[in-house]
């Protein structure tokens, strides 16, 4: 299982247990606010090497 499943599993796992204690739009925030965040609080070099490994690069 690759790691971007594993974190989809995650997000989706943390967003069905919020949800009846906090209600849909504020678990739906949290789940895409949380790692929207974390990766605005990169430095513009790790945003670049991050795109650059999520893409697999060509000729690896």
């Amino acid at each position: 299982m690759s790691t971007r499943t594993k974190i989809t599993i995650g997000g989706v796992a943390v967003g069905l247990l919020l949800w009846p204690l906090i209600g849909f739009w504020f678990s739906l925030l949290v789940v895409l606010g949380v790692p929207t965040a974390a990766y605005l609080m990169l430095d513009p070099s790790q945003r670049r090497r991050l795109r650059r490994i999520s893409r697999k690069e060509i000729g690896r």
